[in-house]
Order: structure tokens, then sequence, then C-alpha cells
């Protein structure tokens, strides 16, 4: 009986282990190409795909991020392929100005601001790339 309790207990904390965000930061240039994976290109040179979540898909794939610099927290799942940490963790962040921005979406017709690339929830007008401080609200 001890024995299965304690085999319980792994499986659990090895599960728990692989849904945890992840401790590596990837950071460089973001290179997008529709039709294909986001990839980050770091100082070394290094191609990195970047996977992540829905929402961070969504985000990965908006064009106006192209050539931004960005720092991406989560983890490798092979040598050159990164899970980025999920969306609600904040793991995608730009740089602009030499400090990390919150990459967020605004409409300026309706002052809606979304986390989401896409039309305003409201008037449907293509919203706005806008970085914003973390501290900002």
């Amino acid at each position: 009986m001890r024995v299965c309790l304690w085999v319980a207990v792994l499986a659990g904390a090895a599960l728990w282990a692989v849904d945890a965000p992840g401790g590596a930061t990837v950071r460089g240039k973001l290179i997008l190409h529709p039709g294909n994976p986001a990839v980050v290109e770091t100082e070394d040179h290094r191609h990195i795909t970047l996977e992540g979540d829905e929402s961070t898909s969504k985000v990965l794939a908006d064009q106006r991020l192209n050539g931004f610099e960005v720092e991406a927290r989560g983890r490798f799942t092979a040598p050159e392929h990164f899970l980025i940490d999920p969306f609600h963790t904040r793991g995608l962040l730009a740089r602009k100005d030499g400090k990390l921005k919150l990459i967020t979406y605004y409409c300026d017709v309706c002052d809606i601001r979304s986390n989401l690339p896409g039309p305003c929830v409201c008037c449907q007008r293509e919203t706005t790339l806008e970085l914003r401080d973390p501290e900002q609200r």
C-alpha cells in the first residue's frame, strides 16, 4: 500500500513539473513570416522557433511585431524549439527604448484595451499595437 502511495505522489509531482512554468529565457529579434512559426534570432545568430498556448500564438502571428526585440520566458522542448509560459503569466514581452514592455492592443475610439490582436470588441475597428510599461495600468 505504501508503495502505491509513493508511486502516486511521484507521478503527481512529475505531472506538476511538466505543467509548471519554465525557468529559461530567450532574447532576440522576432522574425515573422506568414504561414511559418515565429522565430527569435538570438545575439549569436541562432534561430529558435517559438511555441505557445492559443493566446500567445495569436500575438506571435501579429505581423506588426516583426523585427521587435523580444524576451520570452518558458522552457526548451528541443534545442531549437522554445515553449513560452502560459499567456496569463506574461511570458512574452517586447523591448522598446531599452525597456521591457507589455504587448497590448488599444482601440482609441472605444477606449478599450486588449491583450490580443484583432478587431475591437465594441466597434470592430482594428486595434492599435501599444507597448506599455508593466507598472502602467
